[in-house]
């Protein structure tokens, strides 16, 4: 009779699934299976100091890796705390895959007991059950399989008494790899690509929005190359930053986040290409963006209706790349090359454009943090990876930052959650391994998870970290502003960020005027620490998407 536990064949079948990290945070329907993890191999384990964080991690590591990311939590009270985390990564199509120890079969009553099935569905997520040892591996290559297909996170329940049940079988699991379908590069239907090469042909005002479908496929170059030949301007959604950065004719990010030049010239476009691209709410500004413009849509899964808006007058189903080199090919063999938008003027205003000039005064003692989120961007090298969490800073940051390639760039807003952007970075600096990692997050974010602080420390994670403190909510206080409503109630007061930085072992600076960050962060590289910069903002100087959408400003 073998020893070996369901545990311990739990822990070699996520190592088959080419697991080498886990994220987890132990209770007791998970401590043993996860301390068997941590004694495979090369196996990296993670002790988080929140449930949902550890999920969070998970997803950062994950969307660097392109990997399924590992996490895992007890059941009850552990299980429910991951609600969010598991709607972010369903929401943003991210694989996860979440080991949920569970309440004992054999119990007649269990204190942690809850259904986590509808729980878990109601997040978008795919729900796992397992039932019986013989189908035991079946479910894992279940979980891997729909994570690494469907790209969205999975929760596999295992019971807590199953696990210590003797291994019955042989010690054998073939992973999830040798089912998944071969990735394929769908083509367009020639008829469609006439069309839309017809449609080019008759506009004079084209322009090309492009998302995170084109990172995928590798498409940039064949985007570009379209947009060349049909007169077209670039831009992108916001989760497509950085796709066409040093195109002279980039207009950076559509829709709510756009410059006023990039949308005067939206506004003037008679044809918009939505490529790789939901073309939702936020990229066409709820469908206002470029109200005279015929719409394509070029997507492996186009919708005809989303989130409230049709999205286009024509859909082409098909993988970016590959429509965007079918659709050049057509127009090169029909001779079609279209000046449009591309002229040496239009280079030239796009080349002067800035995302918000507006001069304010800056009250003693702070920075204005469009200027600092500059000189960031001027100190940070180009080969770092930027994470960026959700708040009223975040729109400020993804406007002003330049240079990066979009796979720099990690946004962890899908959910409209702040609090999760300190574990993705977590996770994204625990996949790069170098510490060549910026976290750009809010003050009101971190103090929902600092406790991971000390996971960071624990763990020797390097790490930069650049907090935007304005003593308070932003995105509420700025609100209430332009509504003359009392804004106190939003208002928490500028608490000593570095110091609490400095409390959990990590380097902590205040930074309360421009100028400071290249000695910063020459003392952050020669450090073997994490560090957090406590960046102490003027809170009276709103966003430029703030002041447009919330004050009314033109």
């Amino acid at each position: 009779m073998s020893k070996l536990l369901t545990l311990d064949m739990l822990a070699r079948a996520f190592e088959a699934e080419s697991v080498d990290t886990l994220f987890t945070l132990m209770g007791d329907a998970n401590m043993y299976w996860s301390t068997a993890m941590a004694e495979r191999p090369g196996m990296k384990v993670i002790h988080a100091r929140h449930e949902s964080c550890a999920v969070s991690m998970a997803d950062g590591y994950a969307r660097k890796t392109g990997k399924v990311g590992v996490a895992s939590t007890t059941c009850g009270p552990g299980f429910t705390q991951i609600m969010t985390s598991l709607s972010m990564a369903a929401r943003a199509r991210i694989p996860v895959v979440v080991f949920a120890g569970d309440s004992p079969i054999a119990a007649s009553w269990y204190l942690q007991e809850i259904d986590m099935a509808p729980l878990t569905r109601a997040t978008g997520a795919h729900y796992v059950a397992v039932r019986h040892i013989d189908r035991l591996l079946d479910n894992v290559r279940e979980a891997f399989q729909v994570a690494r297909t469907e790209r969205r996170p999975v929760v596999i329940s295992v019971p807590m008494d199953l696990q210590k049940q003797p291994w019955p079988h042989l010690a054998d699991h073939f992973p999830s790899d040798d089912i998944v379908p071969v990735a394929q590069r769908p083509w367009p239907d020639p008829d469609l690509v006439e069309r839309v090469c017809d449609m080019i042909a008759e506009a004079e005002r084209p322009i090309v929005v492009a998302g995170r479908g084109v990172i995928a496929s590798k498409a940039v170059d064949a985007v570009a190359e379209m947009a060349e030949q049909a007169g077209a301007l670039l831009a992108n959604s916001l989760l497509g930053k950085g796709l066409f950065d040093g195109n002279p004719y980039n207009l950076e990010i559509a829709g709510a986040f756009a410059s006023d030049y990039a949308r005067e010239r939206f506004a003037e476009a008679d044809l918009v290409i939505g490529i790789g691209v939901g073309l939702g709410h936020y990229t066409t500004e709820g469908g206002y963006l470029y109200p005279g413009a015929q719409v394509v849509q070029i997507d492996l899964h186009p919708k005809g209706l989303w989130q409230g808006l049709r999205t286009a007058d024509l859909h082409v189903c098909a993988d970016a790349r590959a429509g965007a080199e079918a659709i050049t090919a057509r127009l090169r063999e029909g001779s079609i090359k279209r000046t449009g938008f591309r002229t040496p003027e239009i280079a030239a205003a796009i080349a002067n454009d800035h995302p918000d000039a507006k001069a304010y005064p800056v009250q003693p003692g702070m920075v204005d943090q469009r200027r600092f989120i500059e000189e960031l961007d001027r100190t940070i090298p180009k080969d770092w990876d930027i994470v960026v969490g959700g708040g009223h800073y975040f729109s400020i940051a993804m406007t002003h930052l330049r240079g990066r390639p979009a796979a720099r760039y990690h946004v962890i807003n899908d959910f409209g959650a702040i609090g999760s952007g300190l574990a993705a970075a977590i996770g994204v600096a625990q996949a790069r391994g170098d510490g060549k990692v910026c976290l750009i997050e809010g003050d009101g974010s971190l103090m929902m998870h600092c406790q991971e602080l000390e996971t960071i420390q624990r763990h020797g994670i390097r790490l930069l970290m650049a907090i935007m403190n304005d003593g308070g909510y932003g995105a509420e206080f700025h609100k209430f502003r332009a509504n003359d409503v009392d804004d106190s109630n939003a208002i928490h007061g500028r608490g000593d960020i570095a110091a609490m930085a400095r409390g959990f072992g990590l380097a902590g600076a205040t930074v309360n005027q421009m100028g400071a960050t290249e000695q910063l962060f020459r003392e952050h590289e020669g450090a073997n620490v994490a560090s957090v910069w406590d960046v102490v903002v003027d809170d009276r100087i709103p966003s430029r998407a703030y002041r447009r959408i919330h004050y009314g400003e033109a």
